[in-house]
């Protein structure tokens, strides 16, 4: 498995996901995983790793870390 760190600007995520893309199409036998600098940040919270230096320019969390939750809303009574 070959991860990638993106935690520079916008040009760079896009030719890093380029980069992978191609990696992708030419050897699909390697897994390739991009961890941007949201994801980085949030590894570095969730295990205490390291807090960040100004938690409020830190991005938000696109969800609540944990496990994933599952919700049955049922069947729709749309009829």
């Amino acid at each position: 498995m070959f991860i990638e760190i993106t935690t520079m600007n916008q040009k760079l995520v896009t030719k890093k996901n380029r980069k992978v893309r191609l990696l992708a199409e030419h050897h699909p036998e390697i897994r390739c995983k991009i961890f941007y600098q949201r994801d980085f940040l949030h590894l570095l919270i969730k295990y205490d790793l390291e807090a960040p230096a100004d938690l409020e320019f830190a991005p938000p969390p696109t969800r609540i870390p944990g496990p994933v939750r599952v919700v049955d809303l049922g069947e729709s009574e749309a009829g």
